[in-house]
């Protein structure tokens, strides 16, 4: 059994035996020869914290100096500023691995489920030291290092894949083939994925100032709407939408699409995600009555002109983009080009529409229930989003946050 000692200058590992009878290592060590501790960790004499003479070991006759003796010592680790530096060889004699000196030094550090040595497994798939832990730019985490390990195939699992492989090579031949990939499969979807630190705890507290913000900048906006120009509103709504949804990376304004046999329309805004396809975003005023009729027709609340006529032109401008198809993405993509990353391209792919308009606080539940009949109804080409809904967007998203 080898466990460590750690001091302010080394660390030193330590073999203990049940057995008073150890001589099988002294010959070992009087013939030169190491002797690996658990598939892992290559000890000789000369690694000996109390190292033997060669008198000791020429004068085998005589003595014995390992008689009576155990534990033995041997050194592991030196401490290298804010590491200590695995004696190499020890472990692996391809790369030097440095253990932070925070961390406890324990064999689940080096060694995995059935013996199997950690740094042995990787020697011949790196070409870099290995760095656990503290500053170094390079260094894995001691979270992620642990969970890299929680990750490596076990005894149990390589049997698996070994029986899984076979399987697939014979069930063509063998009706009573037993179905070990499927089984494969499921151990796979259930062993546990490498954890590594919690980036949403991580990113919280600005994460909740974000939406914070954005909520309060919303109220604002609504209790102050008339004090707004359009232009000026569709702006700081952008500002909002870019932020809310993340996939887009930038808006373009006033937008020309030059589809054959159409004449030059403008897109007041295109939005492109970071794989470079396109949408549609249409912003408008929040008035009071714009999105259902108060009386109803048939017993149905109907769509207001200033919904019905902005659900149409959101239409007809996601029909023009497709008409314009690879010309439109080519041009847009050169009209841009400033604005875009490197080698970026503007794809022009069954984009969608976004509506953002109305208030839905003063309808009542009867106007509620019409008014999300219609929105299903376009939900395949257009997302229509009232203020109403943006805020209680905001507002879950916020108390989800804080539940962190």
């Amino acid at each position: 059994m080898i466990t460590f000692k750690k001091d302010d200058k080394f660390v030193k590992a330590t073999y203990s035996t049940r057995s008073d009878n150890i001589d099988w290592l002294y010959e070992k060590f009087k013939d030169d020869e190491d002797y690996d501790f658990q598939k892992t960790f290559t000890f000789s004499k000369k690694d000996l914290v109390n190292e033997l003479t060669e008198l000791e070991i020429e004068d085998s006759k005589q003595i014995n100096p390992f008689d009576g003796v155990n534990p033995l010592d041997f050194y592991f680790a030196t401490l290298v500023n804010d590491y200590y530096q695995i004696k190499k060889g020890v472990i692996t004699s391809k790369f030097e691995i440095f253990i932070d000196k925070e961390i406890e030094f324990t064999d689940e550090l080096f060694v995995a489920e059935g013996n199997l040595s950690i740094f042995k497994s990787i020697e011949n798939l790196i070409d870099e030291d290995v760095y656990i832990g503290g500053d170094n730019p390079n260094a894995i985490s001691e979270e992620h290092y642990y969970g890299l390990l929680s990750q490596f195939p076990n005894q149990y699992e390589k049997k698996l894949y070994a029986d899984a492989k076979i399987t697939r090579l014979i069930k063509e031949f063998f009706s009573t083939t037993k179905d070990i990939e499927t089984k494969f499969q499921k151990y796979l979807n259930k062993k546990r994925s490498p954890k590594g630190e919690n980036l949403t705890k991580i990113f919280k507290e600005s994460e909740l100032i974000k939406y914070e913000t954005i909520f309060d900048k919303l109220t604002i906006m609504l209790a102050d709407e008339n004090n707004y120009s359009e232009h000026q509103w569709q702006k700081e709504i952008l500002q909002i939408v870019l932020l809310l949804y993340p996939k887009y990376i930038t808006v373009f304004m006033e937008v020309p699409v030059n589809a054959d046999d159409i004449k030059q329309k403008f897109l007041d805004f295109l939005l492109v995600d970071a794989n470079g396809n396109t949408d549609i975003i249409e912003i408008k005023k929040p008035f009071e009555n714009s999105i259902v009729t108060a009386r109803v027709y048939r017993d149905n609340h109907i769509p207001l002109k200033e919904l019905s006529g902005t659900v149409m032109q959101v239409e007809k401008y996601v029909y023009y983009l497709n008409r314009w198809s690879i010309k439109g993405e080519k041009y847009l993509t050169e009209k841009y080009k400033d604005e875009l990353p490197e080698n970026f391209e503007i794809k022009i792919t069954n984009p969608s529409g976004i509506i953002i308009m109305g208030r839905e606080h003063n309808l009542t539940s009867d106007q509620k229930r019409d008014f999300e009949v219609v929105k299903r109804k376009y939900k395949n080409v257009i997302d229509i989003i009232t203020y109403d809904n943006l805020i209680e967007r905001l507002r879950f998203t916020i108390e989800q946050i804080k539940k962190v």
